[in-house]
């Protein structure tokens, strides 16, 4: 008995390397099959399975220009994920006793907000984490003159004609407020705030800075014009420094985006979903209690299925329920999704691919994650 279990383990260590690169070879050919089909620029995709990084590769280019391929530690803005960093920020606030989800946003950031369609209903802080605050982007997002009322005489423009609270409208100067209502509470720059609390604990490397980070890693994005060709975006990662000199704290911070300004590596964001994952904690160090971990994970629009900051989808992979965010600008698209309970994730991101506006979840991100999920999750 005990030569024929000596038997397969030998076999086994034998024959496992010779599997394990045909699955990854199998995998690299669809990615690049979904590369070709989107005319995606660069790819970047992490599997985080049993909590551990399953399997983590770049394909494509970094620079179009100069055809250089991406590298493990170059960093993408990753757009919209970035409100998941705001909010685990918030969550610590609420641990400390700072703030609570049902205090009025107004009090917070030190200006009236109230819809003026129902003046007497105060919009929370949980309105503000979750888009049901009533508030839009009509305005724009880029500074908060557009809502303060002292400000802007047309700031009526940025409310919608629903009560706040009673419905679900993404809207990114939701979470540029809420940055300038952390600086208030924390006298802390936000970027600076989100580097040493959640960053630097997780030994990761990243923040909304551009100024502070290495410029040589970060990735080019590019987009598509209407005859199908690619240009990049040099905005994407526009210096601040000339605003910074003059920054006012609790107000000039969208400048630093807080809505979507997040610049990190693929392989860095798996470690950072990892503690969503695992309801906060990550390698024994408790970055945000599990009971505000659960929070945030918890839908407060069940229509849309979003938290605060993070979402629950069943679209991307039938027949399951993911969690987490996706964010696109300037003509990057990236993918955090992960299953809370059996521990496993993805990371997608590509800094340019040629999809059709009228795409409501971006076709790349969901074929890489499925075939990512077939391949390392479903197979198994």
């Amino acid at each position: 008995m005990r030569k024929h279990v000596l038997l397969l383990l030998f076999l086994i260590t034998q024959l496992l390397p010779t599997f394990l690169s045909a699955q990854s070879a199998s995998v690299d050919l669809d990615l690049t099959e979904v590369m070709r089909r989107y005319k995606a620029i660069g790819l970047s995709v992490v599997v985080v399975k049993n909590n551990q990084i399953e399997y983590h590769k770049n394909y494509g280019y970094k620079n179009l220009e100069t055809e250089t391929p991406l590298f493990e530690n170059d960093i993408f803005r990753i757009a919209s994920i970035s409100k998941s960093f705001t909010a685990t920020s918030f969550m610590q606030l609420l641990a400390d006793g700072r703030c609570r989800l049902d205090d009025d946003i107004g009090d917070l950031i030190g200006f009236p907000v109230r819809n003026p369609n129902y003046p007497d209903r105060a919009i929370t802080l949980r309105m503000i984490l979750s888009h049901t605050s009533s508030i839009n982007d009509k305005n724009g997002y880029f500074n908060l003159d557009v809502i303060n009322p002292v400000k802007n005489p047309n700031w009526q423009k940025s409310y919608n004609l629903y009560a706040p609270g009673s419905q679900y409208q993404y809207c990114n100067l939701n979470f540029n407020m809420a940055g300038a209502v952390l600086e208030k509470l924390t006298n802390n720059r936000f970027d600076n705030y989100v580097v040493s609390h959640i960053l630097r604990p997780l030994n990761l490397y990243g923040g909304y800075c551009v100024d502070s980070l290495d410029k040589t890693r970060f990735v080019p994005l590019y987009s598509y014009d209407q005859t199908g060709k690619p240009h990049e975006e040099l905005s994407a990662y526009h210096p601040r420094r000339e605003e910074l000199i003059q920054y006012k704290m609790g107000y000039s911070t969208p400048i630093l985006s807080p809505t979507g300004g997040m610049k990190i590596s693929a392989l860095d964001l798996a470690n950072y979903m990892m503690m969503h994952m695992n309801y906060g904690l990550s390698q024994g160090k408790t970055i945000i209690r599990k009971k505000y971990a659960r929070i945030m994970q918890t839908p407060v629009n069940k229509e849309s299925g979003y938290g605060l900051a993070i979402m629950n989808d069943t679209k991307i992979v039938p027949g399951v329920t993911l969690t987490g965010h996706t964010g696109s600008a300037y003509g990057l698209y990236s993918a955090m999704f992960f299953h809370p309970k059996q521990k496993y994730g993805f990371i997608v991101i590509t800094n340019g691919c040629n999809i059709p506006d009228s795409e409501e979840f971006n076709p790349l991100l969901k074929d890489c994650i499925n075939v990512l999920y077939n391949a390392y999750i479903k197979a198994k």
